[in-house]
């Protein structure tokens, strides 16, 4: 368990990482674009990039934003996560080293579709990065409502349940 710690906050130390406000979990912008882009919500950053690490102790919360959201999976223990799209269907990927046994060193979300994250059972950490074109502004984010996504996605309750407690939110 100790090493698992130094692992943590070595890698919060060392990458800047920061509790989220809005998602849980840590991050670190390591990129914003000094250039702009016009889009339907207003003027953006042409893309942003950024690290981050969930641990047992939170999970990337339901959410969606605009954008196209490319994630990256960099060390650590595999990643479910769950995307719930506009037309009521859902999808679950993991994202991990293990290419063979199915998992994703890389996925995209596309934007406006629903999204949250957790370590798979038993994991210790996991860091990730995502890239965005446009660029992450929060304005775009929008933050899930259990009952309003259980009502939509009813087979999924369990899980979503679990991506919008606020209890366990870092």
């Amino acid at each position: 368990m100790r090493s698992e710690m130094n692992i943590i906050d070595g890698l919060k130390k060392s990458l800047n990482l920061q509790p989220h406000p809005n998602e849980g979990g840590y991050f670190a912008e390591t990129y914003r674009s000094t250039d702009w882009i016009i889009t339907n919500g207003g003027e953006r950053s042409l893309a942003t990039a950024i690290y981050y690490l969930l641990t047992p102790d939170s999970f990337s919360a339901l959410h969606k934003v605009t954008g196209d959201e490319i994630f990256h999976f960099y060390a650590g223990d595999p990643v479910e996560m769950l995307m719930l799209f506009p037309d009521g269907s859902s999808r679950s990927v993991v994202l991990g080293t293990d290419v063979p046994g199915g998992m994703k060193p890389q996925h995209t979300v596309p934007g406006g579709v629903w999204q949250g994250s957790r370590i798979v059972q038993g994991g210790k950490y996991a860091l990730l990065g995502t890239t965005m074109s446009p660029g992450f502004d929060y304005g775009d984010y929008v933050h899930g409502n259990r009952q309003e996504l259980i009502a939509q996605y009813p087979e999924r309750t369990e899980i979503i349940e679990e991506l919008t407690a606020r209890d366990r939110m870092i």
